[in-house]
């Protein structure tokens, strides 16, 4: 059994478009997308792509999946960013009524058991919430309260948008990154879960993917294409961002 963790989509469809193309070359038997499929450019092109591909595939929701349905609902965090919201309403309005209703019932969490690495608990953040920040630097007993009842061998999760693969405890804690707007540098990111739990970027062509980018009318995509396609942050430069945001109360 082999399991293609994907994460963090955010509407970038040519990176998707190379992702899945290695995915279906490493024979995987089934796909796990791990929230935050929107905001983004191609929300809608992303989600038909992922929906009508031939390999099973499973969903749980993100962060950024449940504040656009609040929205939708007039019931969204009032403390977003202005351009945030602006965002997560436009990826709304490009997707049909049976995509949302989808998307309103993926879980927050799945679980899987694989023969080679035991129990798998799929979550977008953490196993409390789909908003927890840590990274490889995290202190360990920070975060073990937030693993001691996971009951899995592998915690796979994302949001961070940057890769590691460290232990908690007992628990092999594993960030696939961001398929579609990376934190650590160029190129898309996700996992692959087979005899090896492997930790896998995919390379795809920038300069055209920007150009797709920014002919679509996506509210930030000039920024979107300059600041996570041509020049994504280093990861040293995301750490260094993120040391005043960890594992901050929800």
């Amino acid at each position: 059994m082999r399991i293609a963790a994907l994460y963090d989509i955010h509407g970038n469809l040519p990176a998707l478009e190379a992702v899945l193309a290695e995915v279906r070359a490493a024979a995987v038997d089934e796909i796990v997308v791990g929230g935050d499929v929107v905001p983004g450019p191609m929300p809608r092109e992303c989600l038909a792509l992922i929906l009508n591909n031939t390999i099973p595939t499973r969903f749980i929701s993100g962060n950024c999946e449940r504040e656009m349905l609040g929205l939708m609902r007039d019931e969204g965090s009032r403390t977003l960013p202005d351009p945030v919201r602006t965002s997560l309403r436009w990826s709304a309005e490009q997707l049909d009524e049976p995509m949302i209703r989808a998307i309103a019932g993926w879980p927050a969490t799945l679980r899987s058991t694989h023969a080679s690495s035991g129990e798998i608990l799929f979550c977008h953040a953490s196993p409390r919430n789909d908003i927890d920040i840590f990274t490889r630097r995290t202190a360990e007993e920070r975060l073990r309260p937030l693993f001691a009842s996971a009951e899995a061998a592998i915690v796979l999760c994302g949001h961070t948008h940057m890769q590691f693969d460290r232990m908690i405890g007992d628990t092999r804690v594993v960030n696939a990154g961001s398929v579609g707007m990376s934190f650590q540098g160029r190129g898309a990111y996700w996992a692959l879960i087979g005899d090896t739990t492997e930790l896998r970027r995919t390379e795809y062509d920038l300069p055209r993917a920007a150009e797709r980018i920014r002919a679509t009318a996506y509210p930030q995509a000039a920024d979107f294409a300059e600041r996570y396609v041509l020049h994504p942050p280093s990861e040293d430069e995301t750490l260094e961002l993120y040391t005043s945001y960890e594992l901050k109360p929800a």
